[in-house]
């Protein structure tokens, strides 16, 4: 065999050898089927010489690429030691368990891109529970300031006196942190709640036993706050108090007697619920007394704050209505149209306005009590009575009211237009002649008196048809005592109206006296 030959078997031998070790390692680093393919196409155009290359720079060529090869699997075993390295050290401070990974084998540039994404999972899950767990770490400390309460569990020296950094962020721990807190905030929700009610039952005996303002100063310190030596310190005033209160038991029950009749007119008690507690009315002041009144007191505030809105609701209703009996009242005024400058005008605006809102409020009231009485199986009663019957019954008051007043006024005008049709309309009071003096003469009086009873009803009856009026015949006597004319009146003439009126309301001097006249009208032809 020539040696050329020889050359060209051996050439052929070292590139089989190096394809295949080419393939070892695509396979070792993972690089999949599809790239495969592709690599070894190049290599093909390579043997090809279709560039004119040599075996020599082809050989290089190949080892270059593997050089390479082998500094990419270095990198990627590299960064994925340390992904692992990350992960273990946050699923150690999430407590987690460790996850599987095969270290020996290359990973591909997807599997290290799917672990760096989970590394970045695990660190922002670590830094919001690291976040939740500083949060309510600082309101644990705040709640144990306030309740005066030192760490006696290891969990809960953990928390408080141990570095943050140590304390391992799971989710059972994290659990645990806020049922922690839960406790001791209602714990402190219930020394607050204890404190207040000592801070009301203080100022309430104040009120009752009627402390002076300089006697209270020194307490207000402890008028805020719940912590352990508050609280204490208004248990004490408070036991000060009581004792305070049974040595001036009498002004302290009339004191909350007068607190019970309050209660009674914003519950709308009716007086036989009233006199239901007998103890108000009892001149015994006793310690039993006392506590009667006392039970009373918080019955009635407790029965008020539970029915508040509805007697607020009913309150509104009270005051509209007495709005509109007002507005009733002036609107049957005659007065009334006298313009108090420009209050007519905007009362009856009110009048209106309120004759609208008053059903409305009917109405809203009617569906609330309905639903409340559903609620509580029970009556809502104002003033002794179910709510809806009492305001129909003021309804119907006001109506039966109205028709009275009418009724009145119908009888009022019914005898004032007897008296007119009998004894004519009033006349005015006429003026005195200067210098003249009536003088009480019997005969006079006598003669008056039989003038006013010779009137009959026919006198004063007027035109109904249009005809003419005329006077009743009778003499005038002349004001100046002169000899008298009798002038009649029957001669068919109409007499004017004006005229007629000046007859009616002239007096007759006779010798010197003034004698009044009843008003004559004329007879209808």
């Amino acid at each position: 065999m020539r040696r050329s030959e020889v050359l060209a078997d051996e050439s052929i031998t070292c590139l089989q050898k190096a394809l295949t070790h080419l393939r070892e390692i695509w396979e070792l680093i993972g690089i999949p089927e599809e790239q495969r393919l592709q690599r070894t196409e190049v290599v093909k155009k390579h043997i090809k010489e279709e560039k004119d290359t040599t075996i020599l720079q082809l050989e290089k060529d190949l080892r270059t690429q593997v050089e390479l090869m082998r500094k990419q699997k270095k990198e990627r075993k590299q960064e994925l030691k340390l992904l692992q390295e990350q992960e273990q050290e946050l699923r150690d401070i999430l407590c987690m368990p460790p996850c599987d990974v095969d270290s020996t084998s290359v990973p591909t540039l997807e599997e290290l891109k799917l672990f760096r994404q989970r590394v970045a999972t695990l660190r922002e899950t670590k830094e919001s529970r690291r976040e939740e767990f500083v949060n309510i770490k600082k309101q644990i400390i705040l709640c144990m300031e306030e309740l005066e309460h030192s760490p006696d569990t290891s969990f809960e020296r953990d928390v408080v006196c141990e570095d943050e950094s140590a304390f391992c962020l799971s989710l059972e721990n994290i659990a645990t942190l806020q049922k922690l807190l839960k406790q001791l905030e209602m714990k402190k929700s219930q020394n607050e709640a204890e404190c207040e009610g000592l801070r009301t039952q203080i100022r309430e005996l104040w009120d009752r036993l009627q402390i002076p303002e300089e006697e209270r100063e020194p307490v207000e310190a402890i008028m805020t706050g719940s912590k352990t030596k508050i609280r204490n310190a208004l248990k004490l005033e408070v036991d000060r108090l009581e004792e305070l209160k049974m040595q001036n038991i009498k002004q302290v029950i009339e004191k909350i007697r007068v607190e019970l009749a309050q209660f009674w007119d914003q519950c709308f008690y009716s007086q036989e619920q009233r006199q239901a507690f007998a103890p108000y009315y009892s001149e015994d002041y006793t310690e039993n007394l006392l506590h009667l009144h006392d039970a009373e007191i918080v019955r009635l505030r407790n029965y008020y704050d539970v029915h508040k809105e509805l007697f607020q609701g009913v309150q509104k209703w009270e005051e509209s209505w007495k709005l509109f009996l007002e507005f009733e009242r002036k609107a049957s005024d005659p007065g009334r149209f006298t313009n108090r400058g420009g209050n007519l005008l905007k009362e009856e605006k009110e009048r209106a306005k309120l004759q609208k809102t008053l059903p409305k409020l009917e109405e809203e009231l009617k569906a609330r009590i309905e639903q409340w009485e559903q609620e509580h199986s029970t009556a809502f009663v104002v003033n002794g009575q179910k709510f809806m019957e009492y305001v129909t019954e003021q309804w119907e008051l006001h109506r039966l009211e109205k028709e009275r007043a009418k009724q009145e006024r119908q009888l009022k005008n019914k005898k004032q237009t007897e008296a007119e049709m009998l004894y004519g309309s009033t006349p005015r009071t006429p003026s005195k002649r200067p210098g003249q003096t009536p003088k009480k003469s019997g005969k006079v009086r006598k003669m008056n008196t039989t003038t006013m009873s010779s009137a009959t009803p026919n006198s004063s009856i007027r035109p109904v048809f249009g005809g003419s009026v005329y006077r009743s015949p009778m003499s005038r006597l002349p004001p100046s005592g002169s000899k008298s004319v009798v002038t009649s009146l029957c001669s068919g003439k109409k007499t004017p109206r004006a005229a007629q009126l000046r007859a009616n309301k002239e007096n007759l001097d006779l010798n010197g006296s003034i004698l009044s006249a009843r008003t004559f009208k004329g007879f209808q032809i």
